[in-house]
């Protein structure tokens, strides 16, 4: 059995919270770079421009790439070989008080959904676990901004609507979406499971670097099908036309029941925001 600290959980926390929210992942970066060189839409290509300028300065300068810091969004991967000392859920709320604030990043969340009261530090986190072999612990931090996520959506499809339908509710979510989620956009999908596995599974898509495809063909095949799909609505960098709607689209699965058939959309802003560590 090995050990990890609560202490040492919080370090790591606070340091992924700055790095993610300042730094983007290289996969992102060169995405949008290769989309600014293939697209022909004059306006698109100023404001590719633009937000690679924005994350260059971001990068040179240690700042926020984005104003909206966003909630953090925590996964962790345990080892069933490892024990915690100390408060798991603290150490981790630990960690993004003191990087929103050693960071100076925009503190977003409030205490209650209706009194609207901001706590101060941006906690809690949105904490998500897994248990997986062996004795180390990933650490995923994933700050989510809300122009995005309020265009997320979920439907309990039936069986008979099938791949058609499922491919119909991605491309109108989009396409309802429209400039909001500030695109050029990353599309997280889950499809099977129940009404909160496929959420799920939709949000931790978005963690998959956007040139790797799903393992299996059908749905890697499907992730191309439906890029191209949302990148013909013309929607466009922030909205002002093009073919660049989309970065990428990332397909979760899981098995169902036999008279459902749940889909998940989970949008994210060009940003994306993630950073990892393995304990």
């Amino acid at each position: 059995m090995r050990e990890i600290s609560a202490s040492l959980i919080t370090e790591t926390v606070k340091e992924l919270c700055i790095d993610a929210n300042c730094h983007l992942t290289g996969d992102i970066k060169e995405c949008i770079s290769n989309c600014r060189k293939n697209e022909p839409w004059p306006q698109a290509q100023e404001i590719l421009d633009r937000i690679i300028e924005n994350y260059e300065i971001a990068d040179e300068k240690n700042q926020s790439v984005c104003q909206d810091t966003g909630v953090a969004c925590v996964f962790l991967k345990i080892g069933q070989d490892v024990h915690i000392s100390g408060d798991l859920t603290e150490a981790v709320n630990e960690g993004v008080r003191q990087g929103y604030t050693e960071g100076y990043l925009r503190k977003s969340v409030v205490r209650d959904p209706l009194d609207r009261v901001n706590t101060g530090d941006n906690t809690p986190a949105m904490l998500y676990t897994e248990i997986v072999s062996g004795d180390k612990l990933e650490i995923t931090v994933a700050p989510k901004g809300f122009g995005s996520e309020n265009m997320s959506k979920i439907a309990m499809l039936r069986p008979s609507d099938g791949l058609e339908g499922v491919k119909n509710f991605v491309c109108k979510t989009v396409e309802e979406a429209g400039p909001n989620p500030c695109p050029p956009i990353v599309v997280g999908v889950g499809i099977g499971g129940t009404f909160d596995k496929a959420a799920y599974m939709a949000k931790k898509a978005l963690l998959r670097p956007v040139d790797e495809r799903n393992e299996k063909p059908f749905y890697a095949k499907l992730e191309e099908e439906l890029l191209e799909m949302i990148n013909s609505l013309g929607i466009g960098p922030q909205g002002f036309g093009g073919r660049t709607t989309a970065l990428a689209v990332n397909v979760e699965y899981f098995p169902t029941h036999i008279a459902g058939l749940p889909v998940a959309v989970n949008i994210n802003c060009h940003v994306t925001r993630h950073k990892s560590k393995t304990l």
